[in-house]
């Protein structure tokens, strides 16, 4: 297994550019296919990527907020004190790791924005901690638990489609969570993924004698000044530093917040992205207990959140192009043309897996290979519920291989991806292994 890491490892050293130009080149490449394979017009196609650089502006807003409020909450204090206590239990690399890995994991099946900081937030400090932690392997070990965000809570497709109203309500009806995330067969592969990815991953960290790359302690001596940032240039008496540091403020506008959320359910209202960013949002102003602390704590939040804005506007125009040229319905045909009503799910989970590479997000995802999936199921007579979580379980798996979700994960350890992306090739490798007879299970049993 220490070879395959190494052999993954130095192929990625050796060929796998900075995320952003991977997104430049993918982009490249979705043109000249849509040239070649589609026969549209070189004009067409860069038309099609313009008008659609800026089309999920929205949804670009949407992660950033989920993703910078999910820093806050999982570093707040409360939060810290928490993962200092788990920490300070662990004394073997092996087990750092396991760590590292369940954390990541139950983080993104409760919500995958928490779950990805919270994940990178623990692997750093049980790597300041752990004498003998190989760096990248845990921070890969931690990023890897992010592939249960498409078994849980914030799951964007199974959540979308049980929700009454959604875009495709008159295509398929709606499937409920009982369906999709919370059937038997699903739970079982949660919990599956929940126990072998850990062993996997600690089975990877190299051997004694074999060389450890340890984390620089210069990462963490970077240290937070005792009062505000933004209140220092304030007199401690003055009114303004008493409203910036009220408690009272941060816990009425927190409570209005959770009794809206609260309210929000009563009257029927669904889970859906907004309402998730809302919790989030108005948690981390109660637990951080100030204005000024949430401030504090969100401006470092977005530090990790650079890559996201950055290179979302190039998935949207790549996903454009697969739109408009009829890529995305090419690809799809051709694992769907020789299905079945039972191996449909199968095609759709290897087609999702190779679309993903193209439109990283469950959500923008769905609306490319969603009506094709879905059509293609009421043909066949294919469960319509299986069919859907094969595309995101598909998302999910690639997500392991697609540099993208890997930024704030790179940002918080700070290396580069060449360094993590060898060791999640071989976690993508046992994924994919997991989804694949899960989906065939729930199909032919």
């Amino acid at each position: 297994m220490t070879k395959l890491a190494n052999f993954f490892t130095e192929l990625m050293r050796r060929y796998l550019p900075d995320p952003f130009v991977f997104a430049i080149a993918l982009t490249l490449l979705t043109m000249v296919l849509a040239v070649l394979v589609e026969g549209k017009a070189p004009s067409s196609v860069v038309h099609f990527w313009g008008k659609g650089f800026w089309s999920l502006l929205a949804f670009t807003t949407q992660m950033a907020v989920i993703l910078a409020a999910g820093y806050v909450l999982a570093t707040a204090p409360v939060t810290d004190r928490f993962l200092n206590k788990i920490v300070d239990k662990v004394h073997r690399p092996t087990t750092a790791i396991i760590v590292a890995t369940l954390v990541g994991c139950i983080g993104s099946y409760l919500n995958w924005g928490f779950g990805l900081v919270i994940g990178g937030v623990i692997a750093k400090k049980l790597a300041l901690r752990v004498k003998g932690v190989h760096y990248p392997l845990i921070i890969a070990a931690a990023y890897s638990g992010f592939t249960m965000y498409g078994l849980g809570l914030s799951a964007s497709i199974p959540v979308l489609i049980s929700t009454k109203g959604h875009p495709m309500e008159a295509q398929m009806g709606i499937v409920p969570l009982s369906e999709t995330i919370f059937s038997a067969p699903m739970l079982l592969t949660s919990l599956v993924v929940l126990i072998t990815l850990p062993l996997l991953n600690a089975w990877l960290h190299p051997k004694k004698g074999e060389t450890v790359i340890e984390v620089d302690p210069a990462i963490d001596q970077v240290e937070r000044k005792s009062g505000p940032k933004g209140d220092s240039l304030l007199e401690t008496g003055t009114l303004a530093h008493k409203l910036n540091n009220s408690r009272i403020i941060s816990a009425l506008i927190g409570v209005c917040g959770l009794v809206y959320v609260v309210s929000h359910f009563i009257k029927g209202g669904t889970l859906d992205l907004n309402i998730i960013n809302f919790i989030i949002l108005f948690l981390g102003i109660l637990v951080l207990r100030t204005p000024i602390a949430y401030v504090e704590r969100l401006n470092e939040g977005i530090k990790t959140i650079g890559g996201i804005i950055l290179q979302f506007p190039f998935y949207a125009g790549i996903m454009a192009i697969m739109d408009g040229s009829g890529l995305v319905t090419t690809i799809s045909q051709v694992f769907t043309n020789f299905s079945t009503a039972e191996s449909l799910p199968f095609w759709g989970l290897v087609s999702s897996f190779v679309i993903n590479f193209f439109a990283p997000s469950g959500g923008g995802h769905w609306v490319l290979q969603g009506p094709f999936m879905i059509d293609a199921a009421k043909e066949l007579g294919s469960s319509i519920a299986n069919t859907s979580m094969s595309v995101m379980l598909g998302n999910a798996w690639n997500d392991l291989v697609q540099p993208f979700w890997l930024l704030p994960a790179l940002a918080l350890s700070k290396l580069k991806l060449k360094d993590v992306m060898g060791y999640t090739v071989i976690m993508a490798i046992w994924i994919g292994i997991v989804y694949m007879v899960a989906i065939l299970a729930a199909s032919y049993l």
